[in-house]
Formats: C-alpha cells, sequence, structure tokens
C-alpha cells in the first residue's frame, strides 16, 4: 500500500506563486508514474499534471501550461508542483497520485493511490 503526504498549500494573492510537495511511501517510488489532480467546490476532480517514472516526460491540463511545473525527486520520494502566476480559479483541494505504472497517466483511473489532499486558496 503507497502512502502519499501532500503539503504546501495556503492562501495566496492572484499571481503569486505556491510550491506544493507530496512524500511517498510503501511502494518503490522510482517504478512509478505520479500525478497532481484537483476538485474544486461543486465540480469533478480533474487532471492536472503528470510525470513519468523518471522524470523524462511531463503532460499538463491547458489551463495550467505555462504556469505550473511538475518534478520529482526520486532520491527523496518526493514529488512537486510548482505554481506561478496563480489565479482565482485555481483555488482547489490538490491530489498527488501513483499509479502502477511508469508511463504518463492523465485519467483517475490510471492511478491507484491517492493522498489527503492540501487547500489551495487564490483571492483576487
Amino acid at each position: 500500500q503507497v502512502q502519499l503526504v501532500e503539503s504546501g498549500g495556503g492562501l495566496v494573492q492572484a499571481g503569486g506563486s505556491l510550491r506544493l510537495s507530496c512524500v511517498s511511501s510503501g511502494r518503490t517510488f522510482s517504478d512509478s508514474a505520479m500525478g497532481w489532480f484537483r476538485q474544486a467546490p461543486g465540480k469533478e476532480r480533474e487532471f492536472v499534471a503528470s510525470i513519468t517514472f523518471n522524470g523524462g516526460r511531463t503532460r499538463y491540463v491547458d489551463a495550467v501550461k505555462g504556469r505550473f511545473t511538475i518534478a520529482r525527486d526520486n532520491a527523496k520520494n518526493t514529488l512537486y508542483l510548482q505554481m506561478n502566476s496563480l489565479k482565482p480559479e485555481d483555488t482547489a483541494v490538490y491530489y498527488c497520485a501513483a499509479s502502477r505504472g511508469p508511463f504518463i497517466r492523465i485519467t483517475d483511473s490510471g492511478f491507484d493511490s491517492w493522498g489527503q489532499g492540501t487547500q489551495v486558496t487564490v483571492s483576487s
């Protein structure tokens, strides 16, 4: 069983930045593709970004391209999401997710382990 613990959320003004972290334990981190999802109030959870097992490839939802960067440090079993130029519409609970496989996944069904989420609130 994989345990994922997110941190780094908070309240920030529009145009600001935050970096989310997700520490993984319980399975070999470097074997798994990883992802970030988010869920805004009253909306379904949506894909944000994904990264392959070795960090060689990444994928983003169009709404965050050029503003968010997903990265990983396999030596530290940690996944990151650097979020710049934040907008009020980025307000959501952000979830870290781990896949059983090594390659990019972009749907919920591609991931089998989830963190508890961290709140990101962007004020206008």
